[in-house]
């Protein structure tokens, strides 16, 4: 069988990777520039009894505090999880304190070469194996929500507090709900998803059905996670390490900017001789605005000037 392995691109306003096996995706990763990463040491000054303020004027939460330190203080932390988006406000990265020398994280490049699987560099003049592979069915997943699965579908909503799997389906409830488990961990896989998580299957009845549901997550999903039991009532809860947003968080945090960044993957692939006329819709031409250094980096690669909306 032949060995998984990662595309990555080097979008316009977005770095992104999918690792692929058997022409599909298992995981999909979406890196947005000028992000404070997981891994970052940096230098910084407590502000609040558990806030720092970094050297570079981004604030973070800290684990603990510590002992002894005042208001004012110098101090260098070590960033743990990322900003997460939610809506009307996002949630700060948290750190914890350290005494390594500062350092800058990881990026998505370097985090998925340190994964162990090949990973090949798409350019915009190749046939598009992002495409091939179901990008754009991807994230269609992740920003409306909808997952198919065979007889069966599933309704991703992320909050706050969980994001939480709704399962759909014809045939007999238990089998269902094993199909519905297998579907489940692997859009956990392909979107990233981290935190707690709940899962509404269909009232099943019998220990046996329900041990055969929550035995189908751990045959499919990665350690490390954590879960209860199938409850009476159809629900299960995972818990998994969350150092960033999931791709879902990501995407929705601003549908504007996420039509905008894929609209110029587009533009960026069209061949030289296609016609060089391309309409857009309010928003994106509102974000092109409001993000000249997108629409620049896309005539410096392409050697042409689009018009747009004209």
């Amino acid at each position: 069988m032949p060995e998984a392995y990662w595309l990555y691109e080097d979008g316009i306003g977005e770095a992104r990777a999918a690792l692929v096996h058997d022409d599909g995706i298992l995981a999909a990763r979406i890196e947005l520039p000028g992000r404070l990463r997981v891994g970052t040491i940096a230098r910084a000054r407590l502000t609040e009894f558990q806030l720092a303020t970094l050297d570079s004027g981004e604030q973070v939460m800290l684990d603990r505090r510590p002992p002894g330190l005042t208001l004012g203080a110098a101090l260098t932390v070590e960033v743990v999880r990322e900003a997460i988006p939610e809506p009307g406000r996002a949630k700060r990265a948290r750190a914890r304190p350290t005494d390594a020398a500062p350092a800058a994280g990881p990026d998505l490049l370097a985090r998925i070469t340190a994964a162990g699987h090949p990973v090949r560099h798409l350019r915009a003049h190749e046939a598009d194996a992002l495409e091939q592979a179901g990008w754009s069915e991807t994230l269609d997943e992740a920003l409306t929500g909808d997952i198919a699965f065979p007889g069966g579908a599933l309704r991703m909503s992320p909050t706050p507090a969980m994001t939480l799997f709704d399962v759909d389906g014809d045939g007999a409830l238990d089998q269902l709900a094993e199909r519905a488990a297998v579907a489940v961990a692997q859009a956990i896989r392909r979107h990233d998803i981290g935190g707690s998580i709940g899962i509404d299957f269909p009232t099943i009845t019998g220990k046996a059905p329900r041990q055969a549901v929550a035995a189908a997550i751990d045959a499919h999903l990665a350690l490390p996670f954590e879960r209860t039991a199938v409850n009476g009532f159809g629900f299960l809860q995972i818990v998994r390490p969350r150092p960033r947003a999931s791709l879902p968080e990501l995407l929705r945090d601003d549908p504007a900017a996420t039509a905008t960044r894929a609209a110029l993957r587009l533009l960026e692939r069209a061949p030289p001789t296609a016609p060089n006329r391309h309409r857009l819709s309010p928003a994106v031409d509102a974000c092109l605005a409001a993000q000249p250094d997108w629409l620049a980096e896309l005539v410096r690669r392409t050697g042409r000037t689009p018009i747009l909306n004209a």
